[in-house]
């Protein structure tokens, strides 16, 4: 159990996708089959979230044309890149129910930063449609920057040391299990938002 109180940490660390910013990616895969002519079933029994090409395109070691082209075999749709892009682009649903309210509370008291598995055609997006909300984060640490990703040792080492901040004086939150048994595993304090409430409720805690 995640144990949380004023004064118990020196940082905060958040994940973006499902923590800060609402992830919907049924948006893609309907802008995908609307493009390729066909239903979205037929894409989402043939999408592997995790494969190689997958990992590979988080950490920068291949492009998003080589991104597009896997997914163009192993979705058999032929759709442009362009295309594909657009749907890719398309999953970001807007900020999480009161984070942008509870951002800037926060960084009133502690300096927040952001580790994310991520892409660059999402970076861009991001950076310019949510521009203000992120504006609160000191730093943001993505994987296709890094070259590293969750749930890694060496990704959270790598950050840890980035931040200057001991590890357990950093509290990381994340919408995924084995992320946070990862953050743990390292050191770090983190609490697992499964709930818009969870980080409210936790910054409550910290005395934020």
């Amino acid at each position: 159990m995640t144990s949380l109180s004023p004064g118990s940490a020196d940082a905060l660390l958040f994940d973006l996708g499902r923590v800060v910013l609402d992830i919907d990616f049924s948006k893609a895969i309907a802008c995908w089959a609307g493009h390729a002519g066909c239903k979205p079933e037929a894409i989402v029994a043939r999408y592997v979230r995790d494969s190689e090409a997958y990992r590979l395109h988080e950490v920068g070691k291949i492009s998003d044309e080589d991104y597009f082209a896997s997914l163009r075999a192993s979705l058999g749709i032929a759709i442009s890149d362009a295309q594909f892009l657009e749907g890719w682009n398309a999953i970001f649903a807007g900020e999480m129910p009161d984070i942008a309210e509870l951002l800037p509370r926060a960084a009133r008291q502690m300096p927040l930063y952001a580790f994310s598995n991520t892409n660059r055609p999402h970076v861009d997006h991001f950076s310019k449609e949510y521009a203000g909300l992120l504006g609160h984060f000191r730093e943001l640490y993505l994987s296709s920057s890094i070259g590293l990703r969750k749930p890694d040792a060496a990704a959270f080492d790598h950050v840890v040391a980035a931040m200057g901040v001991p590890a357990s004086r950093i509290v990381f939150f994340d919408d995924l299990a084995e992320n946070i048994e990862g953050a743990r595993a390292r050191g770090l304090t983190a609490v697992h938002v499964t709930s818009p409430r969870d980080v409210g409720d936790a910054l409550k805690k910290l005395g934020i």
